[in-house]
């Protein structure tokens, strides 16, 4: 197993990398000092670390941005969040979800967060060869220059979040990778095409209302015709109104001075999980969102370099 742990505080390494090293003896630990460090190196020698023990604030960059980033460059490694801050940990706790040590870590957590994290990857684990030697771990990129001892198809992948009921009856979103919408564990169907990428955009905007104008630019950026894209947009409305209506969810769409919006509390979504702080939604996202569409480009922009540039 290769594990990255990254902390600027070369005390706090040290400590993550020896109580890491107990759980998992058998595996390859590299350290960082600094966030720009980690994300060169796997850059550069095109490692995939199985697990990345992060501190939650580093020099220059929060730890979602760093996390963002860094999945863009690793979609499958694992991020947990270390942190010396218990609003962190109990803001967790609260949405019920995996991917945060307080610090001091102790063995125990860490080898809670690693099942876990490691739970989907299990069957795939057991037939690679693991014993890649005893490494010391070694420290990147620290001030101090000390070396430390030590496709549609993609729906399997969604995990439902802490406000869906244990029947995952909520409706549901899913942006990254293809844009998916389920009702009752299964594929919401739309009758038209174009009534689900509505639905996208909506999304998209996060709870922010839209005008005809703007839902027209992104959905048909090369035709001017506002007066029958107005007409074709108001279909789409109705359309997705009466899918909705079907399964009870009508109310998740709302109009307003000839304006539309989606009530985000009314959906469960990754992509709005990731913004919250969500591990898993963190670590379910592989550097794809809404692929489908040309005009959701920008919002993968802004995920994977919205942060100023620390490469």
């Amino acid at each position: 197993m290769v594990i990255y742990v990254l902390d600027d505080e070369p005390i706090a390494l040290r400590g993550a990398i020896k109580t890491i090293k107990e759980v998992v003896p058998d595996s390859e630990i590299t350290g960082f000092g600094r966030a720009k460090a980690a994300l060169e190196h796997a850059a550069q020698t095109k490692e995939q670390p199985d697990v990345v023990f992060s501190d939650i604030e580093m020099p220059g960059i929060s730890g979602l941005e760093f996390a963002v980033k860094f999945k863009t460059l690793c979609p499958d490694s694992k991020i947990i969040f270390v942190t010396a801050y218990s609003q962190y940990a109990l803001e967790a706790f609260r949405l019920h979800v995996h991917g945060y040590i307080l610090k001091p870590i102790t063995a125990e957590r860490v080898k809670e967060e690693l099942e876990h994290a490691l739970k989907d990857k299990a069957a795939k684990d057991a037939e690679l060869d693991q014993d890649t030697g005893k490494e010391k771990g070694r420290v990147i990129g620290n001030d101090s220059g000390r070396n430390v001892g030590g496709d549609t198809g993609r729906a399997a992948n969604y995990i439902a979040g802490p406000n869906a009921d244990k029947n995952g009856r909520q409706l549901r979103a899913q942006c990254f990778g293809y844009f998916e919408v389920f009702w009752k564990g299964e594929p919401l169907m739309f009758g038209r095409r174009q009534t689900k990428e509505l639905l996208a955009y909506l999304v998209d905007r996060k709870g922010t209302s839209c005008t005809s104008e703007q839902i027209a630019a992104a959905l048909w950026e090369d035709e001017d015709n506002m007066k029958n894209l107005k007409a074709r947009i108001r279909i789409l409305i109705s359309d997705l109104r009466q899918t909705l209506a079907k399964i009870g969810q009508d109310d998740l769409i709302i109009r307003r001075s000839g304006q539309i919006a989606i009530r985000r509390e009314g959906i469960d979504c990754d992509y709005y999980r990731m913004l919250e702080g969500d591990m898993d939604a963190v670590n379910a996202y592989r550097g794809e969102y809404m692929v489908q569409y040309s005009w959701a480009e920008m919002t993968a922009g802004l995920l994977a370099f919205e942060i100023n540039s620390i490469m």
